[in-house]
């Protein structure tokens, strides 16, 4: 089960797909509360509630568990979901997130512009934070096809979940996680950097930690064939 970061949208795992499919798992991607085409119910959004959706798709599919693979946004879905729900987790892949944002001024910063410009103005910036120079222009192509669903974003859907990000605080609660975890960042990450990896698999025993270099925050994208040889090299349980 996959879950996409801020601004993006399911199609954010295009690359995991055919490994995965080729592996024989099921795959379930989804549309996160304000993005792509799930609903845009008025915001702030918070952390509980984003979980409780993850919870009630797989009620409403039947599904008592599954392995969760969530990037920046849907890692911090993932963290709170594998604190409050462990049981329904085969396992927890964590990537390029954090439990707690300390320069919480910046998701006002945001907020405030694509209120006031739209996601226009966020583009170019989220873009040079997603990639590093070198994966920008190997990626062109790909790159223009996030860039078109970060503009496609709803602005509402983006404020109400930064507002989610901007008010979370995760870092006692995921102590609770006991579920097999991966943690993957790339080396290059800014927004959510090594450092954050690092406390986070310092807080989960159960956890392993890979950083992935040449990478910056959409590590699944940029380095996509390194990511989905851990992935599966974790699900496998080869990954110690």
């Amino acid at each position: 089960m996959f879950s996409n970061s801020l601004a993006s949208d399911l199609t954010m795992w295009d690359f995991q797909i055919p490994r995965l499919s080729e592996a024989g798992y099921r795959i379930l991607r989804y549309d996160s509360r304000g993005h792509g085409r799930s609903s845009v119910p008025p915001g702030p959004y918070n952390m509980e509630t984003l979980t409780s959706d993850v919870v009630a798709l797989m009620d409403d599919l039947g599904l008592n568990q599954a392995h969760f693979c969530g990037l920046s946004l849907g890692g911090m879905v993932g963290q709170m979901l594998g604190a409050l729900h462990g049981k329904r987790l085969r396992s927890l892949i964590l990537c390029d997130t954090s439990s707690y944002m300390a320069q919480r001024e910046i998701w006002d910063e945001r907020i405030a512009l694509a209120r006031r410009v739209g996601m226009e103005g966020l583009a170019d910036a989220t873009i040079d934070r997603w990639f590093t120079k070198t994966g920008q222009e190997k990626l062109k192509v790909e790159i223009e096809h996030i860039r078109e669903v970060i503009l496609g974003t709803s602005v509402e859907g983006y404020c109400g979940n930064g507002r989610a990000i901007h008010a979370m605080d995760l870092r006692e609660i995921i102590k609770g996680i006991s579920v097999r975890t991966l943690i993957v960042v790339g080396e290059q990450d800014q927004g959510t950097p090594v450092s954050a990896a690092e406390f986070i698999h310092r807080q989960i025993g159960s956890s392993v930690l890979k950083v992935i270099p040449n990478a910056a925050h959409f590590v699944n994208v940029e380095q996509a064939d390194i990511f989905n040889a851990v992935l599966l090299e974790f699900l496998s349980g080869r990954l110690k």
